[in-house]
């Protein structure tokens, strides 16, 4: 004799059953992992700074966090905790791991500055990213920093342009204390000896052209008026067949020595 099958009514039932039981089973284990992560035996016990240190201290460091860190091992927001490491003054990145049962690990990389950004009274550098940040210039412990101005957004190519100019003028025994990208795209240098020289408007190789046409001929042209390329007031590279310069005491205008042209061999 056939076994009479199972009212449709009945296997919903069943079915509705289960589902509802599988439900409360996960909805009461949630919360009892979510019970267990608030725990104070989870508390976040120590946090382990480590990496670039140089500019913060444990001192400094709790007073800038200020009890922005909350949360169990579990429960810790590791993204916020790493946005309120890089709040902190010369952290340029943060990256933030747990380390179980209730610990934190945080490697820091520090801004690394290069050059003073902006006018003497501000409080900006920028890094070796060409990077624009805050800081006290005070904490800085190098003598040697050129100041670099311009648009913000232009700061690495800024960057950029000092690092190929600089090299170019130590042969004359100038150092380029002040780079300056104008808004209307003028570069124009300061050196150490108090020199103003207008680069122009260019690609890098446009101004790096001007600036070696420059420095090939400008210790004959000072010499003949018993300068040194030091005696530099004001040059005006912007020419396209010389530049105008003012030596201490002298006024001229200087033609670049002609280029010898090179015999090509015969074949």
């Amino acid at each position: 004799m056939a076994k009479p099958s199972t009212p449709i009514d009945v296997k919903l039932m069943n079915g509705t059953a289960t589902v509802l039981f599988l439900g409360a089973l996960v909805w009461g284990l949630v919360g009892l992992v979510q019970w267990g992560a608030r725990q104070p035996v989870f508390a976040i016990r120590s946090i382990a700074v480590v990496g670039d240190v140089a500019h913060n201290n444990e001192v400094t460091l709790r007073a800038n966090l200020g009890g922005k860190i909350k949360g169990t091992f579990f429960t810790v927001d590791l993204a916020a905790t790493k946005a309120a490491f890089e709040t902190i003054p010369w952290v340029r990145r943060a990256v933030v791991r747990r380390e179980f049962p209730n610990h934190l690990r945080v490697v820091l990389q520090e801004q690394q500055a290069v050059a003073y950004w902006g006018d003497e009274n501000e409080s900006r550098l920028l890094n070796n990213f060409g990077e624009v940040f805050e800081a006290n210039v005070d904490d800085v412990d190098r003598e040697d920093m050129p100041r670099l101005q311009g648009p913000v957004p232009q700061a690495g190519q800024i960057l950029g342009m000092y690092q190929t100019l600089a090299p170019l003028f130590a042969p004359l025994n100038m150092t380029l204390d002040q780079l300056t990208l104008s808004n209307r795209g003028g570069w124009s240098v300061l050196t150490d000896a108090g020199g103003e020289i207008e680069l122009g408007r260019g690609t890098t190789e446009e101004i790096t052209q001007r600036a070696l046409r420059f420095i090939r001929t400008v210790t004959q042209v000072a010499s003949g008026y018993g300068r040194k390329a030091d005696a530099v007031e004001r040059a005006d590279l912007r020419y396209s067949e010389g530049y105008a310069l003012r030596l201490r005491g002298v006024t001229t205008l200087a033609e670049p020595l002609p280029v010898a042209k090179q015999k090509l061999p015969e074949h």
